[in-house]
């Protein structure tokens, strides 16, 4: 499998940290020293299907090809106006794409678990070009009033197009059962013979998650690195999912990496759950960044609590 086309679009709204304290017990510095966030995007005028069927189309473009030319759909998403189709049916269909397509939910580690699908639908020898979208508007699970999970989180949608190719060196997904740490049950119809449960928005342990966060991902690493025969100064970059700074800085110091292995962009979108590491890695791309023959370790990790990492070569 190897990359051939990214793209990504984002909400144009911006929510500055010093907006969030006008209504908010908080300030930016209290923010920015916890998660290393200044500002996030949030839907406001835009859909979350309008940014999906711009990201798709972007890496269309970046590829070269057209939505005739793909072969399958992968869609990475936790939070959409969608129960039921799946919202990759609605981007196929908006995209003008034939083929057929899956939803795919491992939250925050959904790109990663997409990817390693993708992979094995390629390998069957069936399909040719998979376009993989990571979609999510988390800002609308969140409590507005409280600041521990409305601060974290932004919206928007990247998209890759992946093909048969030697580039993926190793993969390795796990998955711990730990539901309590992280979740957000949605709000079901009633029915005559039960009673209406209690709505809740996101609930968070921020302890418990950075705990889980910091130990599967280095496990994942250390687990892809050793199975592709791969060292640390082989490695160009260390493209971990976009979810709070200390995550990333305690990962990086275990690893006693240096911090241009661990770039970034945490600062201005915050938490965008499965689409920060193709955004991320779109927007390396865009600037030139990223050059043949690079060695990218991409690890992430989300409710579930799943996780995962892969090598691959740009």
């Amino acid at each position: 499998m190897k990359i051939i086309g990214t793209g990504s679009a984002l909400p144009s709204l911006v929510v500055t940290n010093d907006m969030l304290s006008e209504f908010l017990d908080t300030n930016h510095e209290w923010i920015y020293t916890r998660t290393g966030i200044s500002q996030r995007r949030i839907i406001s005028d835009e859909s979350l299907v309008e940014l999906s069927v711009s990201a798709c189309k972007r890496a269309l473009e970046d590829a070269n090809l057209d939505a005739g030319d793909i072969d399958f759909l992968i869609c990475s998403n936790v939070v959409n106006h969608y129960v039921t189709p799946g919202l990759s049916c609605v981007i196929q269909g908006d995209i003008e794409a034939k083929c057929p397509c899956i939803d795919l939910n491992s939250a925050c580690s959904g790109f990663i678990y997409a990817l390693s699908v993708a992979n094995a639908f390629l390998n069957t020898g069936n399909v040719k070009n998979i376009l993989i979208v990571c979609a999510d508007e988390l800002s609308k699970i969140v409590d507005w009033n409280a600041r521990d999970t409305s601060i974290l989180f932004g919206d928007g949608a990247a998209a890759m197009i992946v093909t048969r190719g030697n580039n993926l060196k190793s993969m390795h997904l796990s998955t711990t059962s730990a539901v309590e740490p992280l979740h957000y049950q949605r709000e079901l119809e009633s029915t005559p013979y039960s009673k209406k449960e209690a709505f809740t928005p996101l609930v968070m342990n921020g302890k418990d998650v950075y705990k889980m966060a910091v130990t599967a991902s280095i496990q994942d690493i250390n687990a892809v690195m050793h199975e592709a025969n791969v060292s640390q100064k082989e490695v160009s970059f260390y493209l971990l999912h976009q979810a709070n700074v200390r995550i990333m800085e305690t990962i990086r110091e275990y690893l006693g990496e240096k911090e241009e292995k661990f770039p970034k962009n945490i600062h201005k979108y915050g938490n965008t759950s499965s689409a920060s590491i193709p955004l991320l890695i779109d927007e390396m791309n865009k600037n030139g960044q990223l050059k043949d023959g690079d060695l990218l370790v991409m690890s992430a990790f989300g409710a579930g609590f799943s996780s995962g990492a892969c090598v691959m070569e740009w």
